[in-house]
């Protein structure tokens, strides 16, 4: 483990969030449409707290992909600009929570915020510990041509390419095997 297991399971969260926007693994598709899609996300991640399942919560929700976005974009020093604005704007206040199965872990917010603050906010948090261990180089954009993914290599060789957004290391893996055999024919 490269993080602390909420931090990894934050950083997993922010570039799945961030991979349901469009020209995500060769699609036009945004996969973040509607509340039930963003229900099925916050479900899959194991997301507590508030959840006011409206339109409001999920257009709050769509407005952070691009900020979370920037995160790969930025060099360290402009990442902890970004990080230190975030937790500013939502009077993060650092606190030790336990709920569900998760034994005791960061929260920065009360579970009763607006769910976009929340998750502004422990993605804020989960960035301080990339940044404090110089980690952003773990921070990747998806290899795959016609992908604009994202993607969090916590392996230990930091060999990851593809995100997990869309099958994109099997498409890439599929057109370089019949080109093989095509130049090979």
């Amino acid at each position: 483990m490269v993080f602390a297991y909420d931090t990894e399971a934050t950083l997993a969260f922010t570039s799945a969030l961030v991979n349901t926007g469009e020209r995500v693994s060769n699609s036009t598709v945004d996969t973040l449409a509607d509340t039930d899609a963003l229900r099925a996300l916050l479900d899959e991640n194991d997301y507590s707290g508030r959840r006011d399942g409206d339109a409001a919560e999920l257009e709050a929700v769509r407005a952070l992909r691009p900020l979370f976005r920037r995160f790969w974009e930025l060099d360290r020093d402009d990442s902890v600009a970004l990080v230190n604005g975030i937790l500013r704007d939502a009077n993060a206040l650092p606190q030790l929570v336990r709920h569900g199965d998760w034994d005791w872990h960061l929260h920065a917010t009360e579970s009763d915020a607006p769910l976009a603050t929340r998750m502004a906010v422990e993605v804020a948090m989960a960035f301080i510990d990339v940044i404090r261990g110089d980690e952003l180089d773990r921070l990747k954009r998806c290899a795959a041509d016609d992908c604009d993914g994202v993607l969090v290599d916590l392996s230990r060789n930091r060999s990851k390419r593809f995100c997990d957004a869309g099958n994109c290391g099997n498409r890439m893996n599929v057109l370089a095997y019949r080109a093989r055999q095509s130049s090979g024919a």
